[in-house]
């Protein structure tokens, strides 16, 4: 890197980086002496890039903290991890407004250098996913998650526009516990002040979040991750289900997710609780564990597993080439 120009940028990339460097330490980078070292310093001041020359023992140069992002220097590492972690973003529903991520992208590659960026859409096109994509509704404001998340860490009471999944509006008075993305969704949970209980709400469905002057404790061992799976796990269904499986609690959680039922670990063997919209859906669900399980109730499932063993059974003696699948599907 013979050209000035493109150590003062090398300058401005190895800055970006590091939180404080002495003269020597960026001299020996840059192959330069340390008078030089100043000289880029101050051409990149003179830019409007904020660099700041501590003196001392422990001097050095650093950039100054709380001011705007100065040009952004990306290796070729740090592109792709950067474009990466934005596709799957998308993808998973992690993103919050849908054309933040599209905008940004659009920036960043139009920056790029014609080779990486040739590069980088190759593997965009040519990128398999084993997920499902998510496609909500919509996704949540930016600003909602920026204002939850700051309140979650300063402690700070919220006033929420909340609208129900039956389209009812609501005022809430929330203290954010924490915030939870779950299954293409985002999830706040806290202390709800209407029900004066912890209650969960989904992100997408709030239309304000206004910090108050009211502060909060959050409740020893809370965990946000849980609450939100078991509080989903419980949403009102057709069915109460009460399984014991003959397994230990760690395999049983590899087989089945915190969303889908709660599991307690028993002298007897694992507790499956659940509420299920469909008993045939629950049995494939059983089946498919690999481990003996007694039905406790309802009394129903009993019958939704005793068919799907037949049904089993029956589809395990056809013979190869013989009559298609019956488009009935016994196991929704």
């Amino acid at each position: 890197m013979s050209h000035p120009a493109g150590r003062v940028l090398a300058l401005l990339e190895l800055l970006q980086t590091r939180h404080r460097s002495t003269a020597v330490e960026l001299a020996g980078l840059l192959g330069v002496d340390e008078r030089t070292v100043r000289r880029y310093a101050a051409t990149l001041v003179e830019l409007g890039i904020p660099v700041i020359a501590d003196r001392g023992r422990y001097g050095g140069y650093r950039l100054r903290s709380g001011y705007k992002l100065p040009p952004l220097m990306l290796t070729d590492d740090e592109a792709l991890a950067v474009l990466l972690g934005l596709v799957v973003a998308e993808r998973v529903g992690l993103a919050t407004e849908l054309p933040g991520t599209a905008t940004a992208l659009a920036k960043i590659r139009r920056v790029l250098p014609v080779p990486l960026a040739d590069r980088l859409t190759a593997v965009q096109e040519h990128l398999g996913f084993t997920l499902r994509r998510t496609e909500p509704e919509r996704g949540p404001a930016s600003g909602t998650l920026l204002t939850l998340a700051a309140a979650a860490r300063h402690r700070q009471r919220v006033m929420l526009d909340y609208r129900s999944w039956r389209g009812e509006q609501s005022r809430r008075e929330l203290d954010p516990y924490g915030l939870v993305f779950h299954a293409g969704r985002w999830y706040v949970t806290g202390h709800d002040h209407r029900r004066g209980e912890v209650r969960t709400f989904r992100l997408d469905r709030i239309g304000t979040a206004t910090p108050t002057a009211a502060t909060f404790t959050v409740p020893d061992g809370f965990d946000p991750v849980a609450r939100v799976t078991r509080s989903l796990a419980g949403v009102p269904y057709s069915h109460e289900v009460e399984v014991l499986l003959e397994t230990d609690v760690d395999a049983a959680r590899r087989r089945i997710p915190p969303s889908v039922a709660e599991l307690t670990g028993t002298a007897e063997g694992v507790l499956l609780r659940a509420r299920a919209e469909s008993l045939p859906g629950m049995a494939a669900l059983l089946a498919g564990l690999g481990c003996p399980f007694t039905v406790r109730h309802p009394e129903a499932l009993r019958a939704a597993v005793a068919e799907h063993a037949r049904l089993l059974a029956a589809w395990a003696t056809r013979p190869a080439g013989g009559q298609m699948p019956s488009p009935r599907r016994p196991l929704d």
